[in-house]
Parts: C-alpha cells; structure tokens; sequence
C-alpha cells in the first residue's frame, strides 16, 4: 500500500491524489469528487506516508492503522464516525488502537482517520494484500535458503 501520493491540504476539506508536478505547485485531483486542482508550495500539505498516530510507545504510521482498522473492521467502517460522540469515537479507536495517547489524540483526530479510510476503501486506494505477499515471499526465500544449506 503506497500513500505517498495521496496527501491532505491544510485549509481543504478531504484527500487529494498528486497527479502532476511542475514548478511552484502540484496538480491534485480530489479523492471524493474527481476534481482536479493546483496546489502551490505555500499550501501544506501531508502525503498520508509521513502521518502517524501517537501512542504510550513509539508513533505508529497511518498505514499500519489503516491495516489494524481493516483487521478489525473489514471494508466497512462498522459505525457512523459522523455523528458518533467523542466518548464514542475513543471506545471505538481504543477497539482498533488500544496503545493510542488517550491525551495526544483527539477525537478529532480519530473522526479525520475513520473518514480516510472509508473514502480510500470506497475509491479502492487501500491495498491490504501486496504486505501479505511480501512476507510469505520472504518466508519462501528463507525456505529456500535453509534448503540450499542443507
């Protein structure tokens, strides 16, 4: 799953996908509507890659919660994250994330990670099996390895 090119603009509502770069700004077409935009370099914006969710232990990438969301909750995100109180949101990420800060992570925060991850799912921007295969990949490169040896 790459998310280098999917990015959040400060000051603009959802995701956008990096289509093009030229000198100065960035043409992003948004996730949710198709529309194409210019970025420009005063715009701060975040590829989804260098996002990460704080935690008691280390800060884990939105990537790795967007995994724990999906082993949790499938395709689907199983409540309304839209009109679910901040209590709610909490029971709800501490489901999927139960190392999250309880003091770093707003339920903000939570709503904004639920919400991408929905609308990645429904445009099919999340690819949950290219992590799987690579690792029965280099199960079978250790297999053979240790065959080789003997």
């Amino acid at each position: 799953m790459d998310l280098t090119k999917i990015v959040s603009i400060s000051g603009k509502p959802g995701l956008y996908q990096v289509k093009s770069q030229t000198i100065g700004r960035i043409i992003v077409e948004s996730v949710a509507e198709g529309k194409c935009i210019p970025a420009f370099a005063r715009d701060r914006m975040s590829s989804l890659e260098e996002i990460s969710i704080f935690s008691t232990d280390e800060d884990r990438p939105l990537k790795e919660v967007f995994k724990m969301i999906h082993e949790k909750m499938g395709d689907k995100v199983d409540f309304d994250f839209k009109k679910a109180s901040p209590d709610e949101l909490r029971e709800k990420f501490a489901e999927v994330m139960p190392d999250y800060d309880e003091d770093a992570v707003y339920p903000s925060d939570m709503k904004k990670v639920f919400q991408w991850y929905q609308m990645l799912m429904d445009k099919n921007l999340l690819d949950f099996t290219e992590e799987e295969t690579g690792t029965e990949a280099t199960a079978e490169t250790s297999e053979e390895a240790s065959t080789e040896k003997e």
